[in-house]
């Protein structure tokens, strides 16, 4: 009897390891060896880099590591890039539709401009710029702008038609130069944009402001004139912190730069 009760015990022993054996394995066929350009990654997991970089907590950050310019490129080229943004459009539309607007039209949405409404990945794609990878040249990037050909950030532009249709205002605030106005207008209306009650650029004498302390003074302002901010829409997180950010916040991803 003793010896059936260990040869019952031992088996039991040898099918749970094999069972956790198996479980292992499952998981370690889930844990991807390499970026998603099929380029194995050395010294950075760029995966970590993109999540501290989206939750805010790697801060101050100048450029893209190397190593993960064929990742992060992917990445924003790519399906994953899309649907993440889809995602942030649901959520923020499923919110909306929570809100009753006051009949006084002074309930709004703020949307920032570059990579939350229109995208600039024709430029970050380039060959002197490697999403992000090489170090920000404000002359080559105003070329850009100038152009104005920037898409529509997917997503995006389905939220903003979705918040008007709900009876909310749409207010623009972006860190863009004045002298862009026109472009920066037709830019948006080409990209499906309009109807706006407030498109908000930088003035000359207030470059060099922080955009954290810049938006903030923007959105008091919005706030002064009797308006109520139900919801605020950007890719950096210094457009989602400071004062008056509004009720609810939805971030637009965007590992290429950081804003200050």
């Amino acid at each position: 009897m003793g010896l059936q009760i260990f040869l019952f015990l031992a088996t039991l022993l040898f099918l749970s390891h094999a069972q956790s054996d198996v479980v292992v394995s499952s998981i370690l066929q889930l844990r991807p060896p390499s970026g998603t350009g099929g380029h194995r990654v050395d010294g950075v997991n760029c995966m970590s880099w993109r999540l501290a970089v989206e939750t805010n907590n790697l801060q101050g950050w100048k450029l893209v590591p190397m190593s993960c310019e064929t990742y992060v490129g992917n990445y924003m080229l790519g399906m994953q890039y899309r649907l993440d943004c889809e995602a942030v459009a649901d959520a923020a539309i499923e919110y909306a539709k929570t809100v009753k607007p006051a009949a006084d039209g002074k309930d709004v949405w703020v949307f920032d401009i570059d990579e939350t409404t229109l995208s600039n990945l024709p430029y970050y794609a380039r060959s002197d710029v490697l999403f992000g990878a090489i170090a920000y040249n404000s002359t080559r990037f105003n070329e850009w702008v100038a152009e104005g050909k920037a898409p529509a950030v997917p997503g995006i532009q389905r939220l903003y038609l979705a918040v008007q249709s709900l009876g909310f205002g749409t207010v623009f605030l972006s860190g863009t130069g004045e002298k862009f106005t026109d472009i920066r207008t037709s830019n948006l209306q080409e990209s499906g944009y309009n109807n706006w009650k407030k498109l908000t650029l930088k003035g000359e004498d207030e470059h060099g402001m922080p955009a954290l302390l810049y938006k903030s003074q923007k959105r008091t302002e919005l706030v002064n004139e009797g308006y109520r901010i139900v919801g605020n829409v950007g890719d950096q997180w210094s457009d989602l912190l400071g004062a008056n950010v509004g009720n609810r916040t939805f971030k637009v991803p965007d590992p290429m730069y950081y804003v200050a």
